[in-house]
């Protein structure tokens, strides 16, 4: 019998037929950053890998060392990221185990922000007017990459303003305090962001190019998951999810919803998307 079956076999392979492939794993161990906008976007590809069949285990990470080592040892086996500057030390150090797979959103900025009301567009205006925002600039946790740029910048535009330390609450609660009153301020600020949406700011101008630019997130997995897992891979790379979509994730978010809630609100609302990207050939 085991002759007969090596004889058909060989007999196949001369024919050009291929042999049968062997079924791919239909667990994929996907991790995130908890952040406001990496969540969202984790979320919603779960979503559609679920639609597909797949059964998708999420691991939560509170820094970005921790999380691209679980990547690389394998504990998990994807993430998004954003690998051209907020990751970009983890990304050179571990890339030659890593691959991206696919972008999934683009348009991550930080910078100074204020009010829209506030009739100023550039950071080299912000002198002229400091007496009208307290002589402060409010600031975010200490030692973040947002802060250690607003100090590059305060120093390259020579700013008379303090870069005040504290905490993101500390901030959000400035601002908010500010806008209702109409009050001059101006915050260390990022996009996407609910606070965007609900406070209405604008960032300002940065001739000098202090800022980084406008980052992309990629998914990024093991070296070799898109080989091993080409309809995990063909799913994972049709998600694409703009900005302003995680904004108001989070945004229903901060009125009191689960992350979970808005995540599923807004593939509900976006039931014919997810059907067009999950729209892919079959395995």
């Amino acid at each position: 019998m085991r002759r007969l079956f090596n004889a058909l076999l060989a007999g196949a392979v001369a024919l050009g037929l291929a042999a049968p492939a062997m079924a791919q794993d239909k667990t994929i161990k996907m991790g995130t950053i908890i952040w406001e906008d990496l969540t969202p976007i984790t979320g919603i590809t779960k979503k559609v890998l679920e639609d597909k069949g797949f059964t998708v285990e999420v691991t939560e990470f509170s820094e970005w060392g921790i999380a691209y080592a679980a990547l690389t040892k394998g504990d998990i086996q994807v993430i998004a990221s954003q690998t051209d500057y907020v990751a970009q030390d983890y990304w050179n150090k571990n890339k030659n185990r890593l691959e991206k797979i696919s972008p999934v959103s683009h348009g991550l900025y930080q910078a100074i922000a204020v009010p829209k009301y506030v009739p100023i567009d550039s950071i080299e205006q912000l002198n002229d007017n400091a007496d009208k925002f307290g002589g402060k600039i409010i600031g975010i946790e200490p030692g973040s990459g947002l802060m250690r740029e607003a100090a590059d910048a305060v120093d390259a535009y020579g700013l008379k303003l303090q870069l005040v330390e504290g905490s993101t609450a500390g901030m959000t609660a400035a601002l908010k305090s500010a806008v209702d009153r109409k009050d001059w301020i101006a915050v260390t600020l990022w996009e996407p962001t609910w606070m965007a949406l609900k406070f209405d700011t604008k960032f300002l101008a940065d001739p000098k190019g202090i800022f980084a630019p406008p980052q992309g997130y990629y998914w990024i997995g093991q070296k070799g998951f898109s080989e091993a897992n080409p309809e995990a891979r063909e799913v994972i790379a049709s998600v694409y999810v703009p900005l302003v979509d995680i904004a108001r994730i989070n945004a229903a978010v901060n009125d009191g919803k689960a992350m979970d809630e808005a995540v599923a609100d807004w593939t509900a609302l976006h039931e014919d998307l997810l059907k067009r990207w999950e729209n892919i050939k079959s395995y």
